[in-house]
């Protein structure tokens, strides 16, 4: 431990010597599944060679993301839950940069898949060509690259500025962390809403126009056109209306955090870590018809393991 070392008491669990078990279990459970099942799709799209298409590779990629982001953030509140609440101001920036960088990461992916699915129902001529491996490979790493650079930056920004207060009203640290800061910098604010616009606002309306451009064309082209489209289309329409649904709470939590009671920021701040990294393989793997029809062999090859046993 470093003697000049800053720590922060993250204030944010309701009734924890109470309720340190129940908490316990959730986040335990909740990290099993959000492994097993992500980890299962992107498994069965790396070994089977009819599901090595750009559309299952974006998926893969989202579904790695959810792993990238419970796996940085689930174990330090796991321990936080059966220890003190106490986290470094290092670790807070760090849990800081993992919850942005990952949630922009999660919209740029997003917009990646509309493009490839614009491509592929409104171009399918050219998709071909203009989705070929190298292309996949390159907007993969921008949709990764890209927020973790502008995230960094403001991370790097709020490391420079001096704490006055250590309490910290939430179980892991994200923006409202600056409030936390004995004088607010206005550079460091509006870098935050650049940030803000860059890695939600502008994957948000590319998304809209993208689909909007999709149903036009399928409309033209005929009603079995359309349903295929939809069918594609759906899951990820589904991802993104979720996942911005889920952001407002961040959002929320942001603005109104003095004004929220404790019950009502636990829940909010569960949602955000808990729900998404389950409803996107779930998603996935129910509308996907692919992705499906791999699961059911999957489990039925088990089951029928198990009767030969």
């Amino acid at each position: 431990m470093e003697p000049n070392e800053t720590f922060i008491i993250l204030d944010g669990f309701m009734d924890l010597e109470k309720y340190r078990a129940l908490y316990f279990i959730i986040m335990f459970t909740a990290y099993v599944l959000i492994l097993c099942s992500n980890c299962t799709i992107v498994c069965l799209i790396w070994i089977h060679k009819d599901l090595h298409e750009p559309m299952y590779f974006f998926i893969a990629a989202l579904l790695l993301n959810s792993v990238l982001f419970t796996t940085a953030l689930y174990p330090k509140i796991l321990t936080d839950i059966l220890s003190k609440q106490v986290v470094s101001y290092s670790t807070c920036l760090f849990q800081w940069f993992t919850f942005y960088a990952i949630a922009g990461a999660e919209f740029w992916l997003l917009m990646m898949m509309a493009y490839d699915r614009y491509m592929a129902i409104c171009k399918p001529l050219q998709y071909p060509t203009v989705m070929n491996k190298s292309k996949v490979n390159v907007l993969l790493a921008v949709a990764w690259i890209v927020p973790a650079c502008q995230v960094a930056i403001t991370i790097t920004a709020a490391s420079q500025r001096k704490l006055c207060t250590f309490i910290f009203r939430g179980i892991i640290c994200n923006s409202t962390v600056y409030k936390l800061h004995c004088v607010q910098s206005a550079a460091l604010h509006i870098w935050g809403i650049f940030v803000l616009l860059n890695l939600t606002f502008v994957p948000l309306f590319f998304n809209c126009f993208t689909y909007s451009r999709i149903f036009i064309i399928t409309t033209k082209r005929g009603p079995e056109v359309r349903r295929k489209a939809l069918q594609t289309c759906l899951p990820h329409l589904v991802v993104l209306f979720n996942f911005c649904w889920l952001g407002t709470f961040d959002v929320l939590l942001a603005r109104l955090d003095a004004e929220l009671p404790k019950m009502v920021r636990v829940i909010m701040s569960f949602q955000l870590i808990l729900y998404h990294p389950l409803f996107n393989p779930i998603i996935y793997g129910l509308k996907m018809k692919k992705i499906s029809t791999h699961l059911k062999r999957l489990f039925c090859a088990g089951k029928n393991n198990k009767v030969l046993m």
